[in-house]
């Protein structure tokens, strides 16, 4: 764990820097009370400033979002159809051959290629004791990345009010997990850090919800398992989820999640505890996010499989916004699994089996024409920090990746 501690730092200094020249947006206070109309008001408009938010939002706020202007009825009931198109262009220094999907593939994950990340529509209704959401995708990243099962579908999940401040949602959801979305609009980057990369990005399941304070909601979790909508095993995923909201620039996230990786009940069971920490802070030029995440699992450590295997990860986003529409931003990030506990074998010069651990940095500029549109351009430098030479261009393999790419979206 010594290169992740270093590099930790390294980030926590870059972070620093950052501060002075990026940002992240933050979410504005939720009030899921129709009736106090004053205050939804207040909230529609600050959300709808926040349409290219890259963090995935509260169920509240994503509906007064989507409905934001809609007229209810006497009932309160609101039905919203929306629609969201991203296409991209995607260069990457890895030869994979044509119609392959690159390493780490999510987000423009073929090279040399003009692609549909997505196409989805979606359906959500809300009440005043019951919501629901029904999403559809298709394209690039849910062929890459998504549920080989239910590949068409991204979430589909219904709530019910149960008393004042709690609510009971189940079903098919995104991930509650992380400062990066599955939708590139949700982003300030085109690709996605190896640290989104390996978080779950679909869950399948049960929350129990409570709006403790104004600022304050606390969630009980329970899955099929850990980034799959069918489950593996016997067992189910358990996990906990905090959002606090200090002040109406900074948002704070705790998430935790724990489970059973070993899909035969037969063998030693790999208890896994995931920990999921991210931070939003927010001004009116300057947006910044901190990601931290800590795992380990039991009976998994390559050299000894009786001993318990340790992950980590960190990655600093920024945004600097000239204007409403020209924009510049930048990441770093590290990535540090030495005994595969989430990623898949690798090996290094000396051909050992080896985890993934891998370092990169990104830097781009975003035009948005409209506040429901946007164009991109991105270039990133991805270099394995444990001598795995996992990337091969013009038949040489190598330790590093250049990527170059172009997206732009579209929404209604």
């Amino acid at each position: 764990m010594s290169f992740l501690l270093k590099n930790i730092m390294k980030l926590l200094t870059c972070l620093c820097i950052l501060f002075v020249y990026f940002a992240t947006p933050s979410l504005a206070q939720q009030d899921s009370t129709y009736n106090k109309k004053k205050q939804e008001d207040v909230l529609v408009d600050s959300l709808k400033k926040k349409i290219d938010k890259f963090l995935d939002i509260s169920f509240e706020e994503k509906f007064l979002l989507f409905n934001a202007g809609l007229k209810q009825d006497s009932t309160h009931r609101s039905l919203v159809i929306s629609g969201y198109v991203d296409a991209y262009y995607g260069y990457y220094t890895d030869s994979v051959g044509n119609n392959n999907f690159q390493k780490f593939p999510t987000i423009a994950p073929r090279s040399n290629t003009f692609g549909i990340n997505l196409a989805q529509l979606s359906a959500r209704y809300s009440s005043e004791k019951l919501r629901g959401i029904l999403t559809l995708h298709y394209g690039d990243i849910p062929a890459s990345a998504w549920s080989g099962t239910y590949n068409f579908l991204q979430e589909a999940n219904m709530g019910i009010k149960l008393f004042k401040k709690v609510w009971f949602d189940i079903g098919f959801f995104r991930t509650h997990l992380g400062c990066e979305s599955i939708q590139p609009r949700e982003n300030i980057n085109i690709g996605v850090a190896l640290t989104t990369y390996y978080d779950p990005y679909f869950l399948s399941g049960a929350k129990l919800s409570y709006q403790a304070t104004p600022k304050l909601l606390l969630q009980l979790n329970a899955f099929n398992g850990y980034n799959t909508f069918v489950q593996i095993n016997n067992k189910k995923t358990y996990g906990i989820t905090a959002i606090y909201e200090p002040t109406a620039k900074l948002l704070l996230s705790y998430n935790f999640l724990f489970s059973d990786e070993n899909p035969d009940e037969m063998k030693r069971r790999q208890l896994r505890a995931y920990h999921d920490f991210f931070a939003i802070y927010k001004t009116q030029k300057l947006d910044m996010a901190f990601e931290a995440n800590f795992g380990l699992q039991t009976n998994s450590q390559l050299a000894d499989t009786t001993k318990t295997a340790f992950m980590g990860s960190a990655t600093v986003i920024g945004k600097y916004k000239f204007t409403s529409k020209k924009a510049i931003f930048a990441r770093c990030e590290v990535f540090d699994d030495p005994n595969d506990m989430l990623t898949g074998p690798v090996f290094n010069t000396t051909h050992q089996l080896v985890g993934l651990q891998a370092a990169a940095f990104s830097i781009g500029a975003e035009f948005k024409p409209t506040e429901n549109s946007y164009l991109r351009i991105e270039h990133r430098y991805l270099q394995t920090t444990n001598g795995a030479k996992i990337f091969r261009y013009e038949n040489t393999s190598n330790t590093q990746r250049l990527e170059w790419l172009f997206a732009t979206g579209f929404w209604f």
